[in-house]
């Protein structure tokens, strides 16, 4: 699948920024190879960050934290989300199960995902093309 990357608005870079100092300031180390941070911006501009709770058995993802994070503030439309690695491992594009619950909950939220051309955004629902559509 090949997709057509949005450029970055300041408002994107600003984004990326909250997510790194988030992961920098909770990293688990050099050792912590998986701690990802993320954030996402409501409609009104205010920005929600997380940090991931790497466990082997599996656990929330940064993105995952984040959502909820914002979903507690009282923030219900979502504009754009990032997650960037520690140890300036830098931007990374959602799990599976993250961009399911994105179409599900926020289709049109932009995504900021890295690119081999520097990084850009997508709408949830190109990363998940013809993806099953959960209805509560």
């Amino acid at each position: 699948m090949s997709l057509t990357l949005q450029p970055l608005t300041g408002d994107d870079l600003e984004l990326i920024e909250v997510a790194r100092r988030t992961v920098d300031a909770n990293t688990d180390g050099p050792d912590g190879i998986y701690t990802m941070g993320a954030a996402v911006r409501g409609i009104d501009g205010r920005m929600y960050a997380g940090i991931n709770l790497y466990h082997f058995t599996g656990g929330p993802c940064a993105e995952l934290v984040a959502l909820g994070r914002a979903r507690a503030e009282g923030a219900r439309e979502l504009t754009t989300i990032v997650a960037v690695g520690n140890e300036n491992r830098g931007i990374f594009g959602p799990c599976g199960r993250d961009r399911q619950i994105l179409v599900d909950y926020h289709p049109t939220i932009r995504v900021i995902l890295p690119s081999a051309d520097g990084p850009g955004a997508a709408l949830a629902t190109d990363l998940l093309p013809g993806a099953y559509r959960w209805e509560p």
